[in-house]
């Protein structure tokens, strides 16, 4: 099915393979210095997820800061004001755990990148249906890299983005598997947003881009 209004995977995504995703839930205090180790070491697509404090003027913030070389967007978007207050924060993109039309519907209007998260086929492809730039196979670590290879054979031509537990070690066979790209939480973040060694993160953040690299050549 053809949505016309349909964002596609932006180069930021497809090129680096990942998409770090930055939930801080004590405090927002460390954001802006995790922001600049995973740039700094490459990164240029980022998800910082509504449940974080200050979500969305990070956004706006980091979308200052970075102009469009990075590529930013808002994550666990719930509700409709959700969706209007990336828009207006300057985000490129809205993740979803779930797939709902009415914040697809919100998302297109506003020209906004929709990851809405899916699991069997069926959900796979209401969600492509509703105009999906990428469907968010979540979470992702309950099947592993063998589930999406089977999963994208009968659904051929449809993105998937699989999140939640996603190792360093497993993202080559994620993107073998299929997957145009991984997203990231606790394995590649560690707990630099709680203050921990951002030199450490780094290490991580050139660990999956090489192994992203290994994997496109």
């Amino acid at each position: 099915m053809t949505v016309p209004s349909r964002q596609t995977p932006s180069r930021a995504l497809t090129e680096t393979g990942v998409v770090p995703i930055l939930r801080g839930k004590k405090t927002g205090e460390h954001l802006p210095a995790v922001l600049d180790t995973l740039v700094d070491n490459g990164i240029r697509c980022l998800e910082i997820t509504t449940n974080t404090p200050g979500a969305f003027a990070a956004v706006t913030a980091a979308h200052e800061r970075y102009g469009a070389d990075v590529e930013l967007g808002i994550g666990t978007v719930l509700t409709v004001d959700d969706v209007r207050a990336a828009e207006q924060a300057g985000a490129a993109f809205i993740v979803c755990p779930h797939t709902d039309p009415e914040l697809a519907d919100a998302a297109l209007a506003r020209g906004l990148g929709y990851y809405p998260g899916a699991f069997t086929a069926t959900e796979v492809l209401t969600a492509w249906k509703l105009g999906a730039t990428a469907v968010k196979i979540f979470p992702a670590s309950v099947a592993g890299p063998k589930y999406l290879r089977e999963l994208g054979g009968p659904i051929d031509g449809v993105p998937l983005l699989p999140t939640g537990g996603v190792t360093v070690e497993l993202v080559p066979e994620y993107l073998a598997a299929g997957a145009i790209a991984v997203g990231m939480g606790g394995p590649l973040v560690g707990d630099a947003l709680d203050g921990g060694d951002l030199g450490a993160l780094a290490t991580r953040t050139r660990r999956v881009l090489d192994a992203v690299a290994g994997t496109q050549v």
